[in-house]
Formats: C-alpha cells, structure tokens, sequence
C-alpha cells in the first residue's frame, strides 16, 4: 500500500541561485513547490561566475543549454600584480596549490592539464555570471508550475509530524501563513530559518569582512587574456576579477566604507592608468566565513546552499556550486516521498550524503594557496586531494547505498573507481539509433536504471517483477541493442562487473549497487536490494 499522496507544497524560503535551482528540480518532477524571496528581484551585483562541468550536467537534465562554455583548452589563470599596466610578478591556474610561476615561464605540461578533463563530462565548465542565469532558472521553473512570491519575508517557522507552516509578510506588507509538507532553507548565510531552529555550525569561522565595487570598463587591453588579478601595492590589497562581458569587481581586502570619488581613484589605482571610462553600478560587503551546520535536517526541514554551508568564494567553485549539488540530491527523494511511493525515511540520507562533501570542500578550502593564511598556524594544513576527484568522485555513504563504506577515501577521480556505488555513474559517449549522446541523457531524472553490458533475460524479467510490486519504477538500459557504448569504451571496466553483472542507478546518476555477476535468483536479489536502497512502498 502507498502512503497518501501530500496536498500540500515543498516550500523554498530564498529564491536566489539554490532556492531557484530548488524550485526548478522540484517542479521538473512535477512536485507542487512555493517560494518565498525577501528580495524583489535579482540583485545587481553578479556574485558568482564560473559554474562546473557537474553543475552544468545538472542543469542540461533540467532543460538548460549551456550557452557560455568555457574553451576546450581553457586555463583559468590569476595573476600576482603591482597593477595591471605596472609590474606583473607571478600566475598560477585556478587549481594550483602554491603560487605559481614567474610572468613569461613555462609550466610543466601536467600542471597546463590539471583543468577538469572533457573525459569526465559531457559538459564544459560556464562562464555565465549568476544575475543573467537566474532569470533563466525563474523563467524555467514557472513555466513549469512553481509559485514564486518575492518580497516575502519570512518571520517564523514551526512544524509537527504533518508538515510545516511558514509565517511572514507578503508584498503588501499583509501577514500570512503558508502550510506545506516540507521546507527548504536556501536562505543564505544568515538564514532566518536555520536560527529559528538553532542548528549550530562549525568551521573555521569568520575571516574578515572585504568592500567591492562593480564597475564597467574596456580593461581588456591590459589583461593579456587573464581574467583574474591580485593587486597588492603600498595602500591597495585587492582581487579584480572580470564577468567577461564588460563587467569588472574590485575586492578591496577591507571594510572601508568609500565614496564614489574613493572607488573611482581605488579602481584607477588597481588599473595603474585613469584614461578610460569607467562606469560604477554598484557595491557590496562581504563577510569571508567557513561554517558547515551541524545538521542539513532537523524533522521535514532541509537546509541547502549558504544555510547549511557558508564556503568562501575560492578557484574551485565550491560555494555556490555546492549548493546546487545540494538540492539536485534532495529532489527527486521529496518528490518520492510527496507522492507516496517511498517513505520519509529516505530523506534522511540528505544529511549523510551532502554533510560530508561540505566538509571535505570546506577543508579542501585552505589546502589551496588563497586560503592558507587564514589558517590558524597550529591548524594541519592537510593534502590536496585532486581537483577531478573534487569535481567528479566525492562519494555518498548512506542507507540508500549498497557497497559503499565509511572506509573508502571520499573522494577519487572516476576511473580510480571503476563503478564503485556511492559515486555517480561514469561519463561514457553512448549511440542510440545512430545519434552520438552522454550517458546521461539515458538516466531519467524520475525513474531508476537498472545497466547491463548487454540484453538479458533475467535481469529483464528481474525489473518487470520489481515495477509489478514497487510504487516506484525501475528503467532496464541493456547496451548492445539500441544503444551502443563507444568502441572506445569498455562496459565491464567503466563499471567493475562481469559480463553478466548489473548496475542500479539512481534518479541523480549515483550508483546505489551493483552486482558483479547474475546471482541465482535476480528477480528476488533485486526486489530487496531496491526496496532497501529507495525505501520504496508496496503497490
């Protein structure tokens, strides 16, 4: 029997890059979803830039082009300079460690590759700054059916064993109370909604509080292809970084607050020359902070993004990225849950499979270069673990895995895994009726997969008995027949198994098991395996 399906709709309290993010998962999977922004609009100031290979993959399954791909050769380099017409000291990759090489030298060729490798995804990093994709994600998910309020904001919050109740202001100034089935905090750093549960963090902590200024300006002519710069001179510490599309933000290393004639003179200074227009949009303050909350539940309340792990903005993209991440995991389990064919209990594998990558990039933070000055000098700096392995091989660790234990290191690049189940499925190029395609875009984002390297019988007949007993579904995607592996590839080594064996992915693309061979009886090995890795109900 399935649980009745809830009324009610998943609320999102925030309705910027994560909580836009969360609405567009939720209701691609046709989950009732409300969201609740303080905001009226998207602010002016772009924030994040560059956005991963995995995030880009994650929004091509929603339906999202990647307009702004980074080159195939692309280097994200940073420059040490006095200025950028004064004297350039040294530039390093977005990835490296220490400082990098003097202006003009030649890197080692394996430091050149270590950018993420095309071979992992089907996807290219993007350049797209946060304020042009957020209208993208807001269009996207009310034109499938999300409801979203700005100028709400949030003042209470409570919930009982059958949903939640969200109490504020809406844009008239008029107070309401909202019910739901579940919440999502994605409320940022300072989240109302986190304090009102008291869910403690911990981390390194707060670093220092910067000023910024964004501006336009035709600095091109001075960059030499770099798009970011350390300024450090007599009177200026600072980071100029470029939106690529004429934008510029200048971050001075303090809290000062500057009038419009002390920014202009700030900006000239970083450039070393004042002959060109400058035009100032506008400016902000930024807190420098690492926490991770102790908790990403607390009952039928997540926290997702900056509410559950505030990261610094660092070359790795950890911060905004993470949080993406996040909310791509909890979807498809709430939509489960909401419509009644899994139980709640799957939700509790949000915190045990999201926590621990927010710690490991937490870490991983101040192993890199940027941050290793923040670091309390008795504080073990740790090992750089590699930047592929971060971006594609962290591990989950839960009760909706089979085969994966808490002894394995977190994270490895993929084929240092070979299939291992907590990971997400391999990147493999896949032809199906003559048409070249990502094996991603074989994975349903509602359903399960069950992968073999070719048709079989008792794995066919294996997922027809489970979708004749499960409330939820199992997708069977049998290579050799109408879909065929590149010849380059090879099934049984992508995956580790035998030629027999099988693979069951989940609806995000990670491994909850896998059989290394055709066990005696597959129709029963399955139905149990699946109902413990998905908590799925009886029909």
């Amino acid at each position: 029997m399935t649980s009745s399906i809830s009324q009610h709709p998943v609320i999102v309290v925030g309705g910027s890059l994560v909580g836009l993010s969360a609405a567009l998962c939720l209701s691609s999977l046709n989950v009732p979803t409300i969201v609740l922004e303080k905001h009226s609009g998207v602010s002016q100031h772009p924030r994040a830039i560059g956005f991963t290979s995995r995030t880009m993959e994650i929004y091509r399954s929603l339906g999202i082009e990647n307009k702004d791909p980074a080159p195939e050769d692309f280097k994200l380099e940073r420059a040490h300079v006095e200025s950028l017409t004064g004297k350039w000291h040294e530039q390093s990759l977005w990835s490296d460690t220490n400082r990098g090489s003097k202006i003009g030298s030649t890197r080692p060729t394996d430091v050149q590759s270590r950018v993420p490798k095309k071979s992992y995804s089907a996807e290219r990093p993007s350049a797209i700054p946060q304020d042009k994709l957020e209208p993208m994600l807001e269009a996207l998910a009310l034109q499938r059916g999300a409801d979203i309020r700005r100028n709400w904001k949030v003042s209470h919050v409570e919930q009982n064993e059958t949903g939640v109740t969200v109490t504020g202001t809406d844009e008239n100034g008029k107070q309401q109370s909202i019910p739901g089935c579940y919440l999502i905090a994605a409320d940022g750093n300072r989240s109302t909604v986190r304090e009102r549960l008291q869910i403690p963090r911990s981390g390194r902590g707060y670093m220092q509080t910067l000023s910024s200024v964004l501006f336009r300006a035709p600095l091109e002519q001075w960059t030499k292809g770099i798009a970011q710069f350390d300024i450090d001179q007599p009177g200026l510490k600072a980071f100029l970084a470029s939106y690529s599309d004429g934008r510029w933000a200048l971050m001075f290393k303090d809290s000062i607050d500057r009038d419009e004639n002390a920014l202009r003179a700030g900006i000239y200074q970083a450039v070393g020359v004042s002959n060109f227009p400058l035009e100032i949009i506008t400016t902000g303050r930024w807190e420098l902070t690492a926490l991770v909350a102790e908790t990403f539940q607390l009952g039928r309340i997540f926290l997702a993004g900056d509410a559950a792990h505030t990261l610094p903005p660092n070359r790795g993209g950890y911060g905004a990225n993470t949080g993406i991440h996040d909310v791509h995991n909890l979807a498809w389990k709430l939509a489960a849950v909401v419509s009644g064919k899994a139980s709640p209990k799957l939700l509790n594998t949000y915190t045990a499979e999201r926590r621990p990558v927010a710690l490991l990039r937490h870490d991983q933070i101040f192993v890199r270069a940027d941050y290793k000055v923040h670091l309390d000098v008795t504080t073990p700096v740790g090992v750089k673990i590699d930047d592929d392995a971060m971006e594609f091989g962290q591990i989950y660790t839960s009760e909706s895995i089979i085969g994966a234990g808490e002894n394995l290191p977190r994270a490895k690049r993929p084929d240092e895994w070979n299939g291992q189940p907590g990971t997400h499925a391999p990147h493999v190029w896949c032809f199906q009726e003559g048409k070249k395609l990502p094996i991603i875009d074989l994975l349903r984002k509602e359903t399960w997969t069950l992968l073999t390297e070719s048709d079989s019988t008792e794995w066919r007949k294996a997922v027809r008995f489970v979708n004749g007993k499960s409330s939820l579904s199992i997708t069977y995607l049998p290579f050799g027949g109408n879909v065929l592996l590149d010849e380059e590839d090879d099934f049984q080594t992508l995956f580790g198994i035998s030629s027999s064996g099988a693979v069951l992915v989940r609806p995000d693309g990670y491994i909850a098991w896998r059989s290394m061979k055709a066990p005696p009886n597959a129709e029963q090995t399955l139905n149990e395996v699946f109902s413990r890795v998905s908590w799925s109900l009886e029909r």
